[in-house]
């Protein structure tokens, strides 16, 4: 397509034909045009190859590209795409590429946007508003974000995920009165290295949030990390928990509260529960609540130490401690 200020779009193009086959010369035809003389015999010239057609636009891609990726690497990008549903940055780090190559390869393919797509499934949905602001703290430990997620237990054997909806719900299962019950993920994650620790407990009350406080503290403690503030929602255990408030009275906290009803305050906390369901909870069927909770640490020591984040240039969390 022609940029705005083209002085030979279409309309010139077949004007310069026009005129020359009418007598005027080519040298007066660029001058009344604004052209050089060589931009007309150029374009008579196309004229004379290929006629009418031959005046629109070429395409300006190559004829020849012997730097390319090569097909065995693109399909290679392509199965991890659709397997991993993430976005060039984490590919590119699982594959050990550039995270500009694996963006070309998957626009090359019209590969939809992440927001464009059920992080799930993978199905087309209409993309969300994103606010362009984004903030960061300079130093580790300089603020902590807690929140807590809620799972539902998996019976014996594996559930919907890995027997389907239809056997969920057969005769046999119809009027099971048991009730299988919740798992509690608490997290704590760092706001400026994204170093995240991670606990499944029974329940999110006073005490068992206070338990996880403590211990999460010693775990950013033994990584050189000395946690300052904490952001958490407005539950009733951060607001008003006795145990809660003796433990962050002990580690000299200074505690902050998202505004009601903004849960995108407490950001990063919820990204990181999404990728958890993504890449841990629902990245395969499991066949027990046991493996699935055994699973946790493996995802959080390659979070850690191994998978590239986007916020961090496709480093992991872990290179901000070395730096």
């Amino acid at each position: 397509m022609s940029h705005a200020n083209a002085r030979t779009n279409l309309f010139a193009r077949r004007l310069i034909v026009e005129r020359v086959a009418a007598g005027w010369p080519p040298a007066q035809v660029a001058e009344q045009l604004g052209i050089s003389r060589a931009t007309v015999y150029k374009w008579l010239r196309r004229y004379a190859e290929g006629g009418d057609e031959a005046l629109a636009d070429r395409s300006s891609r190559p004829h020849r590209m012997p730097r390319r990726t090569s097909d065995r690497v693109e399909k290679k990008v392509l199965a991890a795409r659709r397997r991993r549903k993430r976005g060039a940055v984490m590919l590119a780090a699982e594959l050990g590429m550039h995270a500009s190559t694996v963006g070309r390869i998957l626009a090359r393919h019209q590969v939809p946007h992440l927001s464009a797509i059920d992080p799930i499934t993978g199905e087309p949905v209409r993309s969300s508003r994103r606010s362009p602001n984004r903030y960061e703290h300079r130093t580790p430990g300089s603020m902590v974000h807690v929140d807590v997620k809620k799972l539902g237990r998996i019976p014996k054997g594996g559930g919907w995920r890995l027997h389907g909806r239809d056997a969920a719900v057969s005769v046999a299962n119809r009027h099971k009165k048991t009730r299988i019950g919740y798992d509690y993920v608490h997290t704590a994650i760092d706001d400026h290295t994204r170093l995240a620790y991670s606990e499944v407990l029974t329940d999110e009350k006073d005490l068992t949030c206070a338990g996880f406080l403590h211990r999460a503290l010693e775990w950013f403690a033994s990584h050189g990390v000395r946690v300052r503030r904490l952001l958490t929602d407005n539950a009733m255990v951060y607001r008003h928990g006795t145990n809660w408030g003796w433990v962050c009275t002990a580690w000299g906290l200074k505690r902050r509260f998202i505004k009601p009803g903004c849960p995108w305050t407490n950001g990063k906390a919820e990204r990181f529960n999404r990728t958890l369901l993504n890449e841990w909870a629902y990245a395969r069927p499991w066949t027990s609540n046991s493996l699935r909770k055994r699973g946790l640490d493996r995802f959080l020591h390659r979070y850690n130490t191994q998978r590239g984040h986007s916020a961090l240039g496709g480093h992991p969390p872990i290179s901000r401690l070395a730096a």
